[in-house]
């Protein structure tokens, strides 16, 4: 097949093997002194290596080529350790290249047991770079956004002994704590909650909640909102979500969690239904629409 690839110019090159740890594939190696492409099936064509030659020995052309093989690179890059993989992942997934992306983490799920790090760490890392940074480490990352599903039992416990029952399904939360990999996102119906809702509005839980999994977001104060995007986006393609409910305060600053939703869905390959609902600084239903 033609594609793109590496190309290097042997005049050019000094063997001075800056390139090297910049193409996380390992695609490249020094052999007698020179800058060589060792395998086609491991170069992805997108040029992570370009800027790190300081002659400009490095330039990429298309070429019959063998096709490029993610699960081969993975393989390779496991031994590398977290944060290659998650370089890796990153740069496929910055070039637009979702495909290669589903078929990397799905290489990692198959083969989780003999990972020297968690899968979510992973994924955490590559959808939100720089609260991963903060959290991540080889034993899965911050405990405050471990992944877990409750029981049925645990979710119809009541609350302070009344008769009110939180119907949450899941932990964490918060959309850039979440992972849209989770497993408690998949073909789910999914509401995504500004955050004052869920103290304005006192029946939120049976109205909205109930048997459905849950992300909350603030549109006018959180930073990375192009990071909810993709993950709004991701849920939708790779979650496989049945529906979305985005629940909104009155406030006009709240409508931008409904953009959010509807670029993620525009990006998205996979088209679903969304509703609105708008709730009052009171506690009311305004409104409740598909949109």
């Amino acid at each position: 097949m033609k594609r793109e690839v590496v190309k290097i110019d042997n005049d050019l090159c000094n063997g001075c093997g800056e390139c090297v740890p910049n193409c996380h594939e390992g695609a490249l190696q020094i052999i007698d002194g020179k800058a060589v492409l060792i395998s086609d099936l491991l170069c992805d064509g997108l040029g992570a290596c370009l800027g790190h030659c300081p002659v400009g020995a490095i330039t990429i052309e298309s070429r019959e080529a063998e096709a490029y093989n993610e699960p081969k690179v993975m393989e390779s890059m496991i031994p590398k350790g977290l944060n290659t993989v998650v370089a890796h992942l990153k740069h496929l997934k910055d070039h637009k290249e979702t495909v290669f992306v589903k078929q990397g983490v799905e290489y990692l799920k198959e083969n989780a047991s003999r990972l020297p790090f968690s899968v979510d760490a992973v994924i955490n890392a590559v959808h939100q770079p720089k609260i991963a940074a903060m959290h991540a480490h080889q034993g899965g990352g911050c405990p405050g956004s471990r992944t877990m599903t409750f029981s049925k039992e645990t979710v119809v416990t009541p609350v302070g002994g009344g008769d009110v029952s939180s119907q949450l399904r899941q932990w964490p939360v918060q959309l850039h704590l979440t992972s849209p990999m989770a497993p408690y996102f998949e073909h789910a119906d999914v509401v995504l909650a500004a955050d004052c809702v869920g103290f304005a509005m006192g029946d939120f839980h049976s109205r909205y909640l109930k048997g459905k999994s849950l992300a909350i977001a603030c549109p006018k104060l959180d930073n990375g909102q192009e990071i909810y995007v993709e993950k709004i986006t991701s849920l939708i393609d790779d979650a496989k979500i049945n529906t979305l409910t985005v629940v909104i305060m009155q406030v006009p600053c709240c409508k931008g969690l409904l953009q959010m939703a509807k670029l993620g869905l525009e990006r998205a390959t996979r088209k679903i239904p969304i509703k609105m609902a708008v709730i009052s600084v009171e506690g009311e239903v305004l409104s409740e629409d598909w949109v």
